[in-house]
């Protein structure tokens, strides 16, 4: 029996904390390691960061040094890149510089080769993954799994495909993120107040990916360049959420789309439909429970699947975290054994849950 890959999680946040918990759970990987932004943290016992009810004897440090020195076989990556594209790509190339495979929610934009990130980002991972010896995968979610794989399989029951559309329609008020939440979605601000992510091409370069990633596996040309629909909605009444206060007038909701279309045809299609109270914008598509993921094919036959999600301990906010750890971890030792470079989901094998099924 092979030994278990040695992990370095990489921040303890919101994401950060499910990922700490679920390699723990999993019998082919050992926590080596823990990374964290703010000195406050810096000491502390992984389990305690994780609000698992004991020690793991695991440390976490703010010394990026001594956890390359460490050499472990894969980092999980969870940091926060939203805000930060460009510094986040600088350290997922020196840990492949440094020999590290990597699974990361982010950028979102490096999930498919795009020209929604410069030629020489793409060399330079490219380039360090081929020095190091290792592998980059970014995944998640959405997007990520729920807009790449989901809708793949669907469609392999296809006779013919006229449109895929791939939803998330969900409420966010318990989705705590505020720099997300108010900075980058607006939620709380003017309802016209220009933003960067409802800028043009913003949206292509988050979505874009998933979008050109199923056009890649379908053998389709999109047109050039992505689609994009925006539909910002103020909130009608006083709003609170647990990662900002909404004022009547004030942003509420938004629905957008990123369209990828063949000869001026909506081909492939990831929309968003994201409330910040279940009663906004009744007109609108309505998840099943508080959040859900819905994938819709057009064509011979006429398909379409929903997946709802919520946590044991939580809701779909909570879920939503610990799917896309999971997505991550559960991967590793497909990544490490990828060739160096940049690794898509269309380059994988088939990743299960191998190991976690409860023995309890």
């Amino acid at each position: 029996m092979s030994a278990p890959l040695r992990v370095v999680v990489w921040s303890t946040g919101t994401l950060g904390r499910f990922a700490i918990a679920g390699i723990d759970r999993h019998p082919d990987l050992e926590l080596v390691g823990v990374w964290v932004s703010s000195p406050e943290k810096d000491g502390k016992d992984a389990g305690e960061l994780a609000g698992l009810g004991r020690d793991l004897g695991v440390v976490a440090t703010t010394d990026t040094a001594a956890l390359l020195d460490l050499k472990p076989d894969c980092i999980v990556h969870c940091a926060m890149t939203d805000d930060r594209i460009f510094d986040a790509i600088d350290d997922l190339v020196g840990f492949l510089e440094a020999g590290v495979n990597v699974v990361s929610s982010g950028p979102v934009a490096l999930l498919f080769p795009n020209p929604g990130m410069p030629e020489d980002v793409w060399q330079r991972i490219e380039t360090a993954g081929a020095s190091g010896g290792a592998s980059l995968h970014v995944n998640g979610i959405d997007p990520g799994w729920a807009n790449d794989l989901l809708p793949l399989q669907l469609a392999s029951l296809s006779q013919r495909i006229d449109e895929i559309r791939v939803m998330e329609i969900a409420d966010y008020s318990t989705y705590y993120q505020p720099v997300v939440m108010r900075d980058i979605f607006g939620f709380g601000r003017p309802i016209d107040e220009k933003l960067m992510l409802w800028e043009p091409g913003i949206l292509s370069m988050a979505w874009g990916p998933v979008v050109r990633q199923m056009a890649a596996a379908l053998g389709v040309t999109l047109d050039e360049p992505l689609v994009e629909t925006v539909d910002r909605r103020p909130a009608d009444h006083d709003v609170t959420t647990v990662s900002v206060d909404i004022a009547t007038g004030t942003m509420g909701a938004v629905r957008f789309e990123v369209i990828g279309t063949v000869d001026g045809v909506p081909r492939i299609v990831v929309e968003h439909v994201t409330r910040t109270h279940p009663d906004q914008v009744p007109e609108w598509a309505q998840p099943t429970g508080g959040g859900s993921y819905r994938v819709i094919v057009t064509g011979e036959p006429i398909m379409e699947l929903e997946l709802a999600h919520h946590g044991e301990h939580g809701d779909h906010n909570d879920s939503g975290m610990i799917v896309t750890a999971q997505r991550l971890i559960n991967a590793v030792p497909a990544v490490v054994d990828a060739e160096p470079g940049l690794v898509t989901a269309l380059d994988l094998p088939l990743v299960t849950g191998r190991g976690l099924m409860a023995r309890e």
